[in-house]
């Protein structure tokens, strides 16, 4: 399992560029703040469906990791959650070159 991209969301959780959780997220998705959403693989079916649906009528792309909720929260020192905005272009883009070149996870 690559954790460059575990790495990347830690650093961009240091520096506050990151909203974690379903309900954060979505706040960011409604104020146009979120440039990239990334999913934990064992993330409930509606919950992916709901916050896609978000992320669609936002613009703003989505991607399901193979991590697990344990998995990032672990990585991130943060609450279990499954739900992660990423709120900085910079970041964002650094994070879909490593989803793209990562066959274990995928953009939706």
């Amino acid at each position: 399992m690559n954790n460059r991209l575990l790495s990347l969301l830690g650093l961009a959780r240091r520096a506050g560029r990151l909203a974690i959780g379903y309900d954060a997220a979505a706040g960011s998705l409604q104020d146009g703040s979120s440039e990239l959403v990334l999913l934990a693989s064992d993330l409930s079916p509606r919950t992916v469906e709901n916050i896609g649906r978000a992320a669609r009528a936002c613009g703003t792309a989505v991607c399901r990791t193979a991590y697990t909720m344990d998995e990032v929260s672990a990585a991130l020192g943060a609450k279990r959650s499954g739900v992660i905005s990423v709120c900085d272009a910079g970041f964002a883009q650094k994070a879909r070159m490593l989803i793209t070149t990562n066959r274990e996870e995928k953009l939706l």
